[in-house]
């Protein structure tokens, strides 16, 4: 991991949503409603003339913070624009308290989240805050449903798998039932994320912004819950993308649980979204160790603090992704736990 601490990174929260969800109104609303942060915004539109860029610059005091990337999407031929750009900005990214990257509609997060976190210029600089997902409480669930040609992913499933916090925006154009079914789907597929119901994408900034909520430990202090063994009354899962939790106490072997997972990697990156643990290895005293990865990249390190002298050490694991078998991951983890050798001497 790098050396950087956390608090010298500036702090990019990322924008996604499919067509339509409300995105730009989201980041017209937060340089609107507040005037705490100096923010940075990274514009990005699908098709050759940018139209959300006139929209947003109304809302910045110097229009020329405003950085507009049309030439494609981000997480596709743009990318290395993205790098290009938040290259540019490093040398006065202090001069920002927050940047907010927008994606295109068709953009899916895990590319975005990869080049952030593996580029060194990029790590050196910068964390993810939080990855926002505006859901459209009318029209998302179509989006869910639909069919893609083998081998293409559908965009509006990985931006929700991938979130932490999920805008339930224009919950005033459903029933209040049609509202719960999407709400019970969405937790199917992302158990872990905060889910916040809006309208016109009016969302407290204190529940969105600024709670490093990206980070594994962020995510289990906020919600130690989501580990919990599901109710007996289990809703029959028909959802493709689901989320799985697991826990158990005890110190794991190091070689066991790193062949665990470059088997599992190899096996099924493409179908895991995302990954995040919380670790306690047999031989290496109270370090505690976290990870967490996007598809095959992983980032594997310690934690900024150590096991507390009355802390259980219970390992912990969060599974996004498609065809995810929750036995089968549980029983492969508890075979990675140390065990002293009986028939030595």
């Amino acid at each position: 991991m790098a050396a950087t601490d956390n608090v010298d990174l500036t702090p990019i929260t990322v924008i996604t949503g499919f067509l339509g969800a409300g995105k730009t109104t989201l980041v017209n609303y937060i340089l609107k409603e507040q005037n705490e942060w100096k923010i940075c915004v990274l514009e990005n539109e699908f098709g050759e003339v940018a139209i959300d860029d006139g929209l947003v610059a109304e809302s910045l005091d110097a229009p020329e913070d405003l950085i507009s990337m049309d030439n494609g999407c981000v997480c596709c031929s743009i990318r290395g624009d993205l790098v290009r750009t938040l290259g540019q900005l490093a040398a006065r990214r202090k001069d920002f308290d927050a940047i907010l990257l927008e994606t295109t509609g068709l953009a899916d997060p895990a590319p975005i989240v990869y080049t952030i976190q593996t580029n060194p210029k990029m790590s050196d600089n910068y964390r993810i805050d939080s990855i926002v997902c505006l859901a459209d409480c009318k029209h998302l669930g179509a989006h869910l449903d639909e069919k893609k040609p083998d081998g293409s992913v559908n965009e509006a499933l990985q931006q929700v798998a991938f979130a932490d916090k999920i805008l339930l925006n224009k919950v005033d154009l459903v029933t209040a039932e049609e509202k719960k079914a999407l709400e019970t789907r969405l937790k199917v597929i992302n158990k872990f994320a905060t889910v916040i119901e809006t309208e016109k994408s009016r969302a407290p900034l204190e529940k969105i912004m600024g709670l490093n909520s990206f980070n594994m430990e962020s995510i289990l202090s906020y919600d130690p819950g989501f580990f919990d063994e599901e109710s007996e009354k289990k809703i029959h899962n028909l959802e493709l993308v689901q989320s799985v939790g697991i826990k158990f106490q005890g110190d794991l072997h190091a070689q066991y649980f790193n062949m665990f997972m470059m088997d599992l990697l190899r096996e099924r990156a493409a179908d895991l979204y995302r990954t995040k643990g919380l670790l306690s290895f047999h031989g290496q005293g109270d370090t505690k160790f976290v990870f967490q990865g996007v598809h095959e990249q992983i980032n594997f390190g310690p934690s900024q603090k150590p096991w507390a002298a009355d802390e259980v050490r219970e390992n912990k694991f969060v599974f996004i992704g498609k065809n995810l078998d929750r036995k089968e991951l549980t029983d492969s983890l508890m075979a990675c736990l140390y065990k002293e050798d009986k028939n030595v001497a």
